[in-house]
């Protein structure tokens, strides 16, 4: 039976780095004998400029209809001044809310082969390989009231709702333990109990779960305190579980330990494990066009799709295993290379990890 593929490329560098991923799924489906049938739309702000909203209902159909979807990036200044109900991101906020997108996993793996590139020293961050499982569906991105008044006197006032309920706590927590138990048996759980009613509950509810797992160490920690023990020591942390906010946050934080920005996939699941794949590194338009972006966050979010979605594991890992031979091979975009003489472009890396995965064959 196929499996249905829709790829969103969106903006900046968004399409550059699909299209090679697209490249070694189509690759992994010949080696490994899948049947992926792939479907393309818009999301974001292509979206915007082609049908006027950034997640139009042709897009939300077809996303309905897909085994997984794969998304390159969304936003940039060309769409900054349209209010913030109709800019790109809302586009992304949507299509989560409308799967039901509730977990978001960032892995940060630290290649050996990048030890250099990182901007810690190498015996700190050696061997890293963190997971940080994020909320992603509530929080204070979705809660309401939002938005800006004027008063009579007219100051302006923001403001935004940071909002969980026991259940949105429960169900991402019980992902979390359960990740935790096919890694290290460690959790750490990040909050900001000591100020935040709504991490307060957090707390109380991720230690009531975790009765439900005694094999799982379950720790605690201030954000701020965890932002600083990411740079100070970050392989003491194997699974990280938080909120929506601070999980925005800390795992951008996490993927600088890695080297780039530019080498980290992330996975967006539901409870069936239906999902959404985008690289981390954004729509990144200075450099749009080029052929300068690194297509390895993509294709490792590609590898995540068989792995999460497709159940496709033997596939993964052939991804995973041809990145690493790419690596090992030397090529480096510019991203991760010592200098811009050293580096590949975007489809001269794409072309090493099909090539990779093809000799399986």
């Amino acid at each position: 039976m196929p499996r249905r593929i829709l790829l969103l490329p969106g903006d900046g560098i968004g399409p550059e780095v699909v299209e090679q991923a697209q490249r070694v799924l189509i690759a992994a489906a010949s080696v490994f004998n899948l049947d992926l049938v792939f479907d393309s739309a818009d999301l974001g702000g292509v979206a915007i400029d082609k049908q006027g909203h950034p997640y139009p209902e042709t897009t939300r159909s077809l996303a309905r209809q897909a085994d997984a979807v794969l998304l390159g990036a969304v936003g940039g200044p060309k769409w900054d001044s349209l209010p913030a109900a109709e800019r790109p991101e809302r586009g992304l906020l949507g299509i989560r809310s409308d799967l039901d997108l509730f977990c978001n996993l960032r892995p940060a793996i630290l290649y050996p082969q990048l030890a250099e590139a990182s901007s810690l020293k190498p015996d700190l961050v050696a061997g890293l390989n963190l997971l940080i499982v994020r909320e992603l569906t509530g929080g204070i991105y979705f809660g309401e009231p939002r938005g800006v008044e004027t008063s009579a006197d007219g100051v302006r006032k923001g403001f935004n709702t940071d909002v969980y309920d026991e259940t949105e706590i429960r169900r991402i927590a019980k992902l979390a333990f359960q990740f935790a138990q096919k890694r290290s048996a460690r959790l750490c759980s990040v909050d900001k109990a000591n100020v935040l009613e709504v991490t307060m509950l957090w707390r109380e509810v991720v230690s009531e779960v975790s009765e439900e797992y005694p094999d799982i160490e379950l720790s605690h920690m201030y954000v701020d305190n965890a932002a600083m023990q990411l740079v100070r020591e970050p392989k003491q942390f194997d699974v990280m579980l938080t909120g929506n906010l601070f999980g925005d946050i800390l795992s951008d934080t996490a993927a600088m330990l890695t080297g780039s920005i530019g080498m980290l996939p992330s996975a967006s699941l539901n409870a069936e494990s239906r999902g959404l794949y985008e690289p981390v590194h954004g729509s990144a338009p200075d450099i749009a066009g080029e052929g300068k972006a690194n297509p390895l966050a993509a294709i490792l979010s590609a590898s995540m799709l068989l792995r999460y979605s497709l159940d496709e594991g033997a596939a993964a890992d052939a991804v995973e295993a041809a990145v690493e031979h790419v690596l090992d091979s030397g090529l480096r975009t510019l991203d991760i290379a010592n200098s811009p003489a050293d580096a590949v472009s975007t489809k001269v890396m794409g072309d090493a990890v099909v090539t990779a995965i093809s000799s399986l064959s």
